[in-house]
């Protein structure tokens, strides 16, 4: 999902360029739920930042992060090769 949305913003970029920043900003946001200070606890509280922040860290949501960008990064690579042909 982060993928596509970062790819809309970045159509001229080449998609290795959006699957590195998309990378980049799943990972931050998984790195931020080690930060625990009380006013991005209350913010983790509402239901907006339950679903953008998360509720804590976990090594397996970087598996899913990185399996998901590098899925929509080879279907995206594979469409256009083949629709330009």
């Amino acid at each position: 999902m982060i993928y596509i949305l970062i790819r809309i913003f970045l159509f001229k970029h080449r998609p290795f360029q959006v699957a590195i920043i998309s990378l980049l900003i799943c990972y931050s946001i998984e790195i931020l739920q080690l930060y625990q200070a009380d006013w991005i606890i209350t913010l983790r509280e509402t239901l907006f930042g339950r679903y953008v922040l998360g509720q804590g860290f976990l090594w397996t949501d970087l598996v899913a992060y990185t399996f998901g960008v590098a899925f929509s990064f080879i279907i995206e690579k594979n469409y256009f090769k083949k629709s330009h042909l």
